[in-house]
């Protein structure tokens, strides 16, 4: 078997992703998908990755992997270089299930629990989607709901009924950030007390009406200095946080373990990181608690496994990112059943139910607050029919001459 063509695809309509097809001499196909930079992706897959993957056979995944990620410059972060080589790793997989007739969970070496428990990210339908803004404004919150899960809106404006819509669905773990809209003055470097109260009154507002029924966790974005980090977490001390993700920008593991020493909260980061190497000063700086790893992001599904593994000897839980799109929260299941120190796998309920439907034909059951696995070869899961005839899709093919 031999990849003979391999397309990219966007969509006007989601302009943030990029998908990656890989079309083989025995007419199958791995399908794989990144996020952030679709142009510069797509170039990348185009001009580097697919002068070397074309001709080759798509099973030496190893293989494949450790070339893609070991260019001379962009190896070294979540650069177009690994994104693009992340997709094109999700591809390699989904290939290699449906050759072997397998799915991407048995390839890993298969499940070691039968389903995970989810969290839901509080984002609403268009977070994300086009501009990938993280605040929302006033005009965003009074704009006509597109369906009935705008959980954006509801954490700043009706957290406690937001709680208790999660909890009827039996999802019991939630991520908000309504810090974010205060850091915009100052761009994070600094937070008054006023701003204080207002970013922990829908976390205490959420504690009041649902107790510890909830498990709450709450993300920064990595858009704060290391004084007003702490700030932050003085303030939430007390709410039973489970955990503080990406409080500074990730640029120096020191400095984050000198914010999970001082503020004594759990931390998690981060799924700005790659490689393995980008997770392990972390880990040897004693600087997280919670490895999140975005598989569209971080290098694939083969370097995300060594990653997991990584964390696994410093003892540390993994929980799969997905804020972005289908095949990533497909790939990112996988993982999450098959290691071992998995504990969430991260969902948006206005995803699942809303523009995921749009791209792929078949999502995880999602169902009292666990996800399950795919059961079909590969990934489980295809390109919507007639998706690449949108009137806004751009299919961009390098194939083998003939």
């Amino acid at each position: 078997m031999r990849v003979v063509a391999i397309d990219t695809i966007q969509l006007g309509a989601y302009p943030n992703i990029t998908f990656v097809e890989l079309i083989t001499d025995e007419g199958l196909t791995g399908l794989g998908e990144t996020f952030r930079g679709p142009q510069a992706v797509a170039a990348h897959v185009h001009e580097a990755i697919a002068p070397y993957l074309l001709g080759r056979d798509p099973r030496h995944v190893e293989a494949h992997s450790r070339h893609m990620l070991g260019g001379y410059l962009g190896f070294a972060s979540s650069s177009a270089e690994t994104r693009a080589a992340s997709a094109v790793d999700i591809a390699l997989w989904d290939l290699w299930g449906k050759a072997s007739g397998q799915s991407i969970l048995q390839l890993l070496g298969g499940p070691v629990r039968e389903c995970i428990r989810v969290y839901n990210t509080c984002a609403g339908y268009t977070y994300n989607k086009a501009g990938g803004r993280r605040l929302i404004d006033a005009a965003a919150q009074d704009a006509p709901a597109e369906g009935p899960y705008e959980d954006q809106v509801a954490f700043m404006k009706r957290p406690a009924e937001l709680a208790h819509s999660l909890l009827s669905m039996g999802i019991s773990a939630m991520k908000i950030w309504p810090f974010d809209p205060l850091a915009e003055a100052t761009r994070g470097t600094s937070i008054t007390r006023a701003e204080l109260a207002l970013g922990v009154a829908p976390f205490k507002a959420i504690r009041d009406a649902v107790g510890d029924r909830m498990d709450l966790l709450c993300e920064l974005h990595s858009i704060w200095s290391l004084p007003a980090a702490l700030e932050i977490a003085a303030a939430m001390r007390d709410l039973g946080i489970y955990w503080m993700e990406d409080p500074i920008r990730m640029v120096n593991a020191q400095v984050l373990a000198d914010y999970r020493r001082q503020s004594r909260m759990p931390v998690c980061a981060s799924e700005t990181l790659a490689t393995r190497y980008g997770f392990r000063e972390l880990l040897e700086k004693d600087a997280v608690d919670f490895v999140m790893i975005d598989l569209a992001w971080c290098g694939g599904l083969t370097e995300a496994k060594k990653i997991a593994a990584q964390a696994e000897t410093f003892q540390r839980p993994i929980a799969p990112h997905d804020c972005t799109g289908p095949v990533v929260l497909v790939a990112s299941l996988a993982l999450a059943l098959n290691a071992p120190n998995a504990i969430f796998q991260e969902m948006v309920r206005a995803y699942t139910t809303g523009w995921y439907t749009e791209l792929v034909t078949e999502l995880p059951r999602i169902e009292g607050g666990f996800a399950y696995p795919m059961t079909r070869p590969g990934l489980g899961t295809e390109l919507q029919p007639g998706l690449r005839a949108r009137p806004d899709a751009t299919v961009r093919r390098s194939e083998i001459s003939r």
